[in-house]
């Protein structure tokens, strides 16, 4: 788990959710699927030109984290009682092996939808091990081959949706799963 940092992601007035179809739609007007789903099949490459286009960024995995958890130390934004997670999250048993529109679960306390299942989303850094020892605004390695994903999908059993929880793929890696959300503020240089 991620400890101190202290950045919060900053979203744009409209990012309270994954990045929607119809949002994504703006910058790349041939792009299909239902407005109000999260976009998916991006890879990190295209969510990060999709976020620089407005003047945002993709959030680094420390920044996804802390708002994810937004004070929380359990396993989910609500805490440990698994039961509550239908009323948060799009997975293995409400989704119907599909993206849903966003928004339609509650919000964490901060005022984020989905933060954990529908998609996972790209994050700014690359993959890498987490020290042992606790991080301040952690910033993830300078190179590496695959670009961290955080939040897990629609498929998802509840244990895999916990928000310490991470994968990776390379940045070219294009998935009916995998979308992204913007965040602003100043870039975190290591």
């Amino acid at each position: 788990m991620l400890q101190n940092a202290q950045l919060i992601l900053t979203l744009a007035d409209d990012d309270q959710t994954e990045v929607t179809n119809a949002q994504y739609r703006k910058f790349k007007p041939d792009y299909p699927d239902n407005d109000d789903k999260p976009v998916a099949k991006v890879n990190w490459n295209q969510a990060q030109a999709f976020c620089e286009h407005y003047g945002y960024r993709l959030p680094t995995e420390a920044e996804w984290e802390y708002a994810a958890r937004a004070g929380s130390t359990g396993r989910w934004p609500f805490g440990e009682d698994e039961s509550r997670l239908n009323d948060y999250a799009w997975y293995i048993q409400n989704a119907g092996d599909k993206t849903r529109p966003v928004g339609q679960k509650r919000a964490n306390p901060w005022g984020l939808y989905d933060m954990v299942g529908n998609v996972w989303e790209w994050v700014a850094d690359w993959y890498g091990p987490y020290s042992a020892d606790p991080q301040t605004n952690l910033i993830g390695p300078a190179t590496g081959s695959g670009r961290a994903l955080r939040g897990g999908a629609f498929y998802f059993e509840p244990r895999f949706l916990r928000l310490a929880n991470r994968a990776w793929d390379g940045p070219e890696f294009v998935s009916r799963d995998v979308g992204f959300r913007c965040a602003r503020g100043p870039r975190r240089q290591p």
